[in-house]
């Protein structure tokens, strides 16, 4: 007998999974993209059948991959992306798809809600800042918008809790989950009467919490015989794909912290108690009676490069050879450019921000342009701007939590050897890669591993976690990137004004038949 787990990471755009054995050895791992005609489809609005079929696509070939006996497994566990919600009828039927953190429609009632006195109560209760990717906010477009769904609604849940439900049956969420949806009170781990009030719900409406190691047997035998795995398999509920990407790259200590950057990236640590902070820059979610999460999040990672990317391959399909760069070529031209672009600084608000000044109209912005500016510099600029914002949400946290001297990445950027190194020397911390770079799916086994008794405690996870590279600050590049983070913060405060008036007329020509008739 060979004792395996699974893991199984909901993320947002696709479901990844792993198959570890008991020394958290790699021996699987499948993924799993959510079908989706559109871009909408894809990352705001999802079918919730796609992402089961994503999630059993993945799942099926880890196992199939590792080729391990299907009795064998000693248990699973899921994560599931923060901030979505699905609102379902008293039959389970759903009434939405499923609303990612990148659904903007509730950012107007968050904004309303910033400006009232009760923002400070929510903040204190929830840890939760009043902004529009919160399921809170969500509920509160629906309740105004439309009114129709909302008189329907008899339940509102995640997109892990749809498909623990189908796969288990269960009607249940995670303190982390739960605590990503700003409904709950991070001090009494219940639901918020404050929250439930302003979203007008009542807490029927919500399932029951549940602590990460709350164990479950009894799959639904067809869906196991989809999977691979057992009907009998001992289930673990598990956490939020935040916690879990923190949990796999094993930074589990207070003295430690995570620095993710995927499509979107975060800055957070792991601490004993909720940690709050007294202008609401960052947030706070539960994990277990004894852990909380905290940190701020940006919405532009790896979508900055993203959007050149497409930029320039969008003008080269006109060319006769159609050739197109891929990351992994803008990264390599980066690289050619020097430590601070040249003097080229960006401000790399494509998508609006998030922590620390939840601002949704800030934009991005090249500053220092001149004709000795290429390519190359651009790519870099835009790879610098990511770590200055990170930088931003390093030093926030160091001031809130204590001493952070380790970081830990995660996410698509560990795979490059510049950026790790930028990112290293911006906020002056050795940077260590876990060798497994999809430490949300591995976070996921090891709570399968602690709910079957494998792992004894969540801080031994560290011990299982090997380090493939590490990256120091460099004191030359740390000279020039505290130099540029000066002016990229003027800049900033700079703008506030002409990021308001700049977003209100992008909205007004979208708005007006896609602005042929704008003036």
């Amino acid at each position: 007998m060979t004792p395996w787990f699974l893991g199984i990471d909901l993320g947002t755009g696709s479901c990844k999974s792993v198959v570890i054995n008991e020394k958290a050895q790699i021996l699987g791992f499948g993924a799993g993209d959510y079908a989706g005609s559109s871009a909408q489809q894809k990352w705001i609005e999802q079918d919730p059948k796609s992402i089961l079929a994503g999630m059993i696509r993945s799942v099926q070939t880890a196992v199939e991959q590792a080729g391990m006996k299907v009795n064998d497994c000693q248990a699973l566990s899921m994560g599931g992306a923060l901030h979505s919600l699905l609102a379902v009828d008293r039959s389970g039927k759903p009434l939405t798809g499923v609303l990612t953190w990148a659904d903007g429609r509730g950012s107007r009632q968050a904004q309303a809600t910033r400006r009232t006195p009760q923002a400070a109560d929510l903040y204190q209760n929830s840890g939760c800042p009043a902004h529009g990717m919160y399921p809170l906010y969500k509920i509160l477009w629906l309740r105004q918008e439309k009114p129709e769904v909302y008189a329907m609604a008899a339940r509102y849940i995640t997109a892990k809790e749809y498909v623990f439900e189908q796969i288990t049956g269960q009607q249940v969420v995670d303190y982390s989950l739960a605590s990503g949806s700003g409904l709950l009170n991070v001090h009494t781990l219940d639901w918020d009467p404050l929250s439930l009030d302003l979203a007008g719900i009542e807490p029927h409406q919500l399932s029951q919490i549940a602590s990460p190691l709350t164990t479950f047997r009894g799959l639904n035998p067809s869906l196991a015989e989809a999977l691979g795995i057992s009907p009998d398999a001992l289930v673990v509920l598990g956490s939020s794909d935040a916690t879990n990407s923190t949990f796999g790259a094993g930074a589990t200590n207070p003295w430690q912290a995570t620095c993710m950057v995927g499509t979107s990236g975060a800055f957070r640590t792991i601490a004993p108690r909720p940690i709050l902070d007294p202008d609401a820059r960052t947030w706070c979610y539960a994990i277990d009676e004894s852990h909380w999460l905290v940190g701020g999040a940006i919405n532009n990672g790896g979508i900055a490069l993203s959007w050149l990317k497409d930029a320039v391959n969008q003008a080269f399909s006109q060319s006769p050879a159609k050739t197109e760069l891929s990351f992994e070529d803008l990264i390599g031209l980066a690289g050619q450019a020097g430590v601070g672009a040249g003097g080229l600084v960006c401000l790399p608000f494509f998508a609006g921000e998030r922590s620390p000044n939840w601002n949704m109209n800030a934009r991005g912005m090249l500053f220092g342009l001149t004709l000795q500016h290429d390519i190359r510099h651009i790519s870099r600029s835009l790879l610098e701007g990511v770590a200055y914002r990170l930088r931003s949400l390093s030093e926030i946290l160091c001031t809130l939590s204590g001493d952070i001297r380790e970081v830990r990445a995660s996410g698509g950027f560990s795979h490059s050897g510049l950026w790790p190194q930028i990112i290293a020397s911006t906020i002056g911390m050795n940077l260590l890669v876990p060798t497994w770079g999809e430490t949300s799916s591995l976070g996921a086994a090891f709570w399968a591993m602690q709910g079957a008794g494998a792992l004894p405690l969540f801080e031994k996870a560290g011990e299982l976690v090997s380090i493939g590279s590490r990256y120091s600050p460099q004191p030359e590049e740390v000279a020039v990137y505290d130099r540029l983070y000066r002016i990229y913060n003027d800049l900033y405060a700079s703008a506030i004004n002409a990021f308001d008036q700049i977003a209100e007329i992008q909205q007004e020509i979208e708005t007006s038949e896609q602005g042929k008739v704008w003036t």
